[in-house]
């Protein structure tokens, strides 16, 4: 049987009415153009007749309620359905404070945006005849009290149950930390591994003996495609941040049973306080890039001396940049032969060692 729908994906939207905009000077992203840039999008949207659109967290710059009311109504609006799940600025507190919404008060917000039950922070339901989307929560808050990356042994438990039931359904996970590994050695290095789920490995071996192969993530605020085992995860960089993208995406099954997804990136290339949005966005970041490659270069794995990472980082200034952009290729033959090494691993490469360009426009053959 044929299969065939379209779906859009917009990600980290850290949405910020202006009088709740924090003016922090390192931060990376413009907060500043998240409702006109999301505008912006749902203009282009709303003429491309969509199915449904996902939302993988980091709605809200840090769970303030109004911004999550703001949201709440707009989407409202929208002539397709949108389905939602937390990222970790959306519940930043365990307890409601004069700033943010508590932990459990997400759903209360999104009840028309998958949370048909206000006490479960996760849930699932039939997007289309035979397609089943499944909102987990991947957020939660350790003994001390500090947020962590996890899904808890009940949400586990209770996906195996969804999975068991959901037969021939073709199923969807959006969660906001990521599930596959984006970067090298991303779960392990101690400026990356906050991007993953502490648990993924476990998460991960729950949906490839149930053969689910797409998973839709955000958080990192990176346009990248990665894979592992016939799980395919999907993250999508954030709104608020260059290169301020989204996607469009066409599923389809062929006659012979053949799954493909073709995966259309866009960006927002102006708003009316910033024409030129994507140049002012790469310079806005390399501006502020210094204090994160000096830690990237001081700290482990490559743990070089303060004064050599000095010396390297203004090589490096457009790097994260270049990250966020997907599919990009390095080359740092004027490093020292184990640093240059070390960036390449970063770049677009498959295992053969020939370029993959699959973060931003291709199709996936499931």
């Amino acid at each position: 049987m044929t299969l065939n729908f379209r779906f859009a994906i917009v990600s980290d939207l850290h949405l910020a009415l202006p009088h709740t905009i924090w003016n922090h000077p390192s931060r990376f992203h413009l907060v500043e153009v998240s409702i006109p840039a999301f505008e912006s999008v749902l203009e282009h949207l709303t003429q491309l007749n969509l199915d449904f659109l996902l939302l993988p967290g980091d709605l809200t710059q840090h769970g303030e309620p109004e911004n999550h009311i703001w949201l709440q109504k707009r989407l409202a609006e929208l002539p397709f359905p949108v389905y939602v799940v937390p990222g970790n600025h959306d519940v930043p507190v365990l307890t409601a404070d004069e700033q943010s919404i508590g932990f459990a008060d997400f759903p209360l917000y999104y009840r028309k945006f998958g949370y048909d039950d206000p006490d479960q922070l996760y849930y699932t339901c039939q997007l289309l005849p035979g397609v089943r989307l499944i909102g987990l929560n991947s957020n939660s808050f350790n003994d001390q009290g500090q947020q962590v990356g996890r899904l808890d042994i009940q949400q586990l438990n209770w996906l195996e149950e969804v999975l068991a039931a959901a037969n021939d359904e073709l199923v969807l996970v959006m969660v906001h930390h990521n599930v596959v590994e984006h970067l090298p050695n991303q779960s392990r290095h101690p400026m990356a591994n906050r991007y993953m789920l502490e648990n993924a490995p476990q998460l991960l071996q729950i949906l490839k003996r149930y053969k689910v192969s797409l998973v839709f993530t955000g958080h990192l605020h990176v346009q990248d495609v990665a894979y592992s085992e016939g799980v395919y995860d999907i993250t999508t960089g954030s709104l608020v941040s260059y290169p301020h993208p989204y996607r469009v995406l066409e599923f389809h099954r062929d006659n012979h049973g053949r799954d493909w997804l073709q995966i259309a990136s866009h960006r927002v290339e102006s708003v009316p306080d910033f024409p030129k949005l994507q140049q002012t966005s790469r310079k806005w970041m390399g501006d502020r890039s210094l204090p994160f490659l000096l830690k990237l270069l001081t700290l482990p794995p490559l743990n070089l001396p303060s004064a050599q990472a000095e010396e390297l980082a203004p090589n490096l200034r457009d790097f994260w940049a270049n990250i966020a952009d997907g599919d990009a290729l390095f080359n740092y033959n004027n490093f020292p032969p184990e640093v240059s090494r070390y960036f390449q691993k970063y770049g677009a490469i498959a295992t053969s060692g020939t370029p993959a360009l699959i973060d931003n426009n291709s199709t996936l053959l499931l």
